[in-house]
Order: structure tokens, then C-alpha cells, then sequence
């Protein structure tokens, strides 16, 4: 199949979360990255690896007066804004309301990743268009032993997933038709309980997931080395 254009695909960038684990005085996706807030280096990601793409982001709704706040400190041009739900599923739901009909592919991002590159969103998109959902994945490096019974687990066959995930539109909606379950963690899990097989891509281990306030230094170090004369 061949890869859509970008105007026929749609982002939506959850950014509802409280981030009570990072524990700052404002949730983490408004934090400093560098000269900006976090969320918009997620945002831009998208905008400048698939210029022409729908973006939509979703947030809290007393975020909402925050996050406009800040797009006129920086003279940033917001993408459309729905509301988040009290879960990251409900807040995926809402924000598939404000996608448009003719979205050939959908992909869901968390704010929280603001290094996503450009290989791990085309890899993801063009696994999507060819097999309806892929998620980009990671080799897990850590010793793993079962809570339960404390035994050692072979982690060879372990994957951690990543974001963005991708899939065809209708197979994304068609999934959150069904009733959401509180053991949905993602989005593929999501379309997986709806009967739809999910394919994995290489994802990156600079896409790391903002959730401690030491993330924030380990982020700006991974940016100011992408910047470097090496690259």
C-alpha cells in the first residue's frame, strides 16, 4: 500500500495527564525543554517530519487557559485543542471526534516523548499503512523478575513499547467504539482487544518518555548532542 499524503494523516498529541509522578509545580508537558515548553517540541515533531499533517492535541480543561497562555509567550501557533477525559483512553476517544472524516491514518503521541525522530515516525507510519497498526518498540535492558514469585524472567522475548503508535483510521475508531477497559494502557492494546493485530517497528532509545524531573536534564543533553557538528 502505498504511503498517504500528509494532509490525510492526523496526529493526536494526548497532553491531559496531571504528571503527578514528576511532581513540579506545573505538569510536566509545560515544562521548560531547552527555550520552550515541552509539548510544543512534541507537537513540533510532527509538524516538521510530516509538514501538512492535522494535529490534535489533547488537554485538561483547566489546562486550557495555561496552554494559551504560553502559545502567546512564545508566539506559538497552537494546533486544534479538544478536551482530555479522566483517562488517557477517554482522552484519545475525544480527540478522535475532532479528527476529520477523510483521515487516512491516524497516529496517537505522548506529549511526553518531545525526541521522537523523524526515522521512528516514518518507520511507524509506513508499517501502519501496510498492516492497519504498529507500535515502535524497544529491547528491554534490564534484569526482570516476576513480582509475584520474585523469579528470574528471560527477557529476550520482551519488547517496551514506545509512541507514536499508527493505524488506519477505521480501525482506530472502529476500537474505540467498543466499551474501554481500565487494563488499556495504550492504544494498541486498545485496538488489539477489538481483534486487530499490531505490528511492531525499531523504535529509539532517545525517545524516552518524560515522567521524573532528572528526565528533563537527560532530554536537554540528548537535544543539545542531536545538535552537535557531528550530526
Amino acid at each position: 500500500m502505498n504511503a498517504p499524503d500528509n494532509k490525510d494523516i492526523a496526529v493526536i498529541v494526548v497532553a491531559a495527564g496531571s504528571g503527578s509522578r514528576f511532581g513540579g509545580a506545573v505538569a510536566k508537558q509545560f515544562c521548560l525543554l531547552g527555550d520552550r515548553p515541552l509539548l510544543m517540541h512534541s507537537i513540533d515533531a510532527f509538524r516538521n517530519a510530516l509538514p501538512g499533517c492535522r494535529v490534535v492535541v489533547a488537554l485538561a480543561p483547566e489546562m486550557r487557559g495555561v496552554w494559551d497562555d504560553l502559545c502567546r509567550e512564545y508566539g506559538y501557533v497552537s494546533p486544534a485543542v479538544t478536551e482530555g477525559g479522566a483517562t488517557r483512553a477517554e482522552s484519545v476517544r475525544n480527540a478522535l471526534a475532532a479528527v476529520p472524516d477523510d483521515t487516512h491514518i491516524i497516529m496517537v503521541h505522548d506529549a511526553a516523548r518531545p525526541l521522537v525522530s523523524r526515522a521512528v515516525i516514518s518507520g511507524v507510519l509506513a508499517a501502519a499503512a501496510e498492516h492497519g497498526a504498529a507500535v515502535p518498540v524497544v529491547p528491554v535492558t534490564d534484569s526482570l523478575r516476576r513480582a509475584d514469585t520474585g523469579m528470574a524472567v528471560d527477557r529476550a522475548p520482551f519488547r517496551a513499547v514506545q509512541t507514536p503508535q499508527a493505524f488506519l483510521a477505521d480501525v482506530l475508531r472502529r476500537a474505540y467504539a467498543a466499551p474501554l477497559s481500565p487494563s488499556f494502557t495504550d492504544d494498541a492494546s486498545v485496538v488489539e482487544a477489538a481483534g486487530h493485530p499490531v505490528t511492531m517497528v525499531d523504535g529509539s532509545p532517545e525517545n524516552i518518555k518524560i515522567t521524573w524531573p532528572r528526565d528533563i536534564a537527560v532530554a536537554a543533553a540528548l537535544m543539545n548532542a542531536a545538535d552537535g557538528p557531528e550530526h
